[in-house]
């Protein structure tokens, strides 16, 4: 299992230096693996360079039938690991301020309940923690992650919704197209890592960004929520965070039609070695409660 698991990981990382990067061992023990794997099947699997490892015909078709058997075995050991063994120590985590409070802190407490021996040490934050040097076990992120270094997991996915109040579609007129935004007041989140003023749609099957103008921008999402229901504007973000002032009829949601596809909601672990029972328990647990969430 390790020296397949070493060869896949050359495979998939293009060298020998960047698999033992990846599984956390040496250039050395990654050769002897490899070499070993070889001499098993009797055939060169992986044509080296000093830069760069990959696939010979052999080793193309050998990785396309070994890596899902093994992706099976590791789940079957996984699976009777964690039945084995009672989840107990400190989990520490990570997760969006108001994404923390509707979700992740209502799935800690099933979590605690479930595992008496756990403790929790939950990260608030709207910034990306350092998954490494902060310590963290487990990261909740709402958006495409570029670092392909990190593990993922996805949990759920949300919709990104335009929506205001009826005040103020009664006095300004409902947008019925993205371009109509231009003669509509924003009401404009501030963040450090995103333009707040520029709203994303798909028109027909293209991607389209919408520049809005707005008077008020704010870096509080909860002030920017009573912003619109004030009418002072239109707001833009996820539905999940209005959702019950929509049902309440305090908000209505335009736009739906040009709506973007839906952004995933992903835990992220360190790149290190595979993760503990702990945290892939707590990864399904908070996944299995957001299947039942409209978000």
């Amino acid at each position: 299992m390790e020296d397949i698991e070493t060869f896949l990981a050359v495979i998939e990382a293009g060298s020998q230096t960047a698999a033992a990067r990846r599984l956390g061992r040496s250039l050395q023990s990654v050769n002897r693996s490899l070499l070993a794997l070889e001499r098993r099947v009797g055939v060169e699997l992986v044509r080296r360079t000093t830069r760069r490892s990959a696939a010979t015909e052999a080793g193309q078709e050998f990785y396309r039938r070994v890596k899902p058997a093994f992706i099976e075995i590791s789940e079957a050991h996984r699976d009777v690991a964690r039945r084995r063994a009672e989840p107990s120590g400190l989990l520490r985590i990570a997760a969006p301020v108001q994404f923390a409070s509707a979700y992740v802190v209502p799935a800690v407490a099933q979590f605690m309940q479930r595992y008496p021996e756990i403790e929790i040490d939950l990260k608030v934050s709207d910034r990306s923690v350092d998954l490494l040097g902060d310590g963290v076990d487990l990261a909740v992120r709402i958006r495409d992650l570029p670092d392909s270094s990190l593990k993922t997991r996805r949990l759920g996915q949300l919709r990104t919704v335009v929506y205001g109040a009826p005040a103020y579609f009664a006095r300004h007129g409902r947008p019925r197209h993205p371009d109509d935004l231009a003669t509509h007041q924003g009401i404009l989140r501030r963040a450090a890592d995103s333009q707040t003023d520029v709203w994303r749609f798909q028109i027909g099957r293209k991607a389209r960004t919408v520049r809005v103008a707005g008077r008020l921008r704010t870096d509080n999402t909860a002030a920017a929520r009573s912003a619109v229901c004030e009418g002072l504007g239109l707001g833009y973000g996820p539905f999940w965070q209005v959702r019950d002032l929509v049902d309440t009829g305090a908000l209505e949601i335009v736009l739906e039609n040009f709506e973007t596809p839906r952004f995933p909601i992903q835990a992220v672990f360190p790149p290190s070695g595979m993760p503990p029972a702990k945290t892939r328990l707590f990864a399904d647990l908070l996944a299995e409660r957001l299947k039942h969430e409209r978000l």
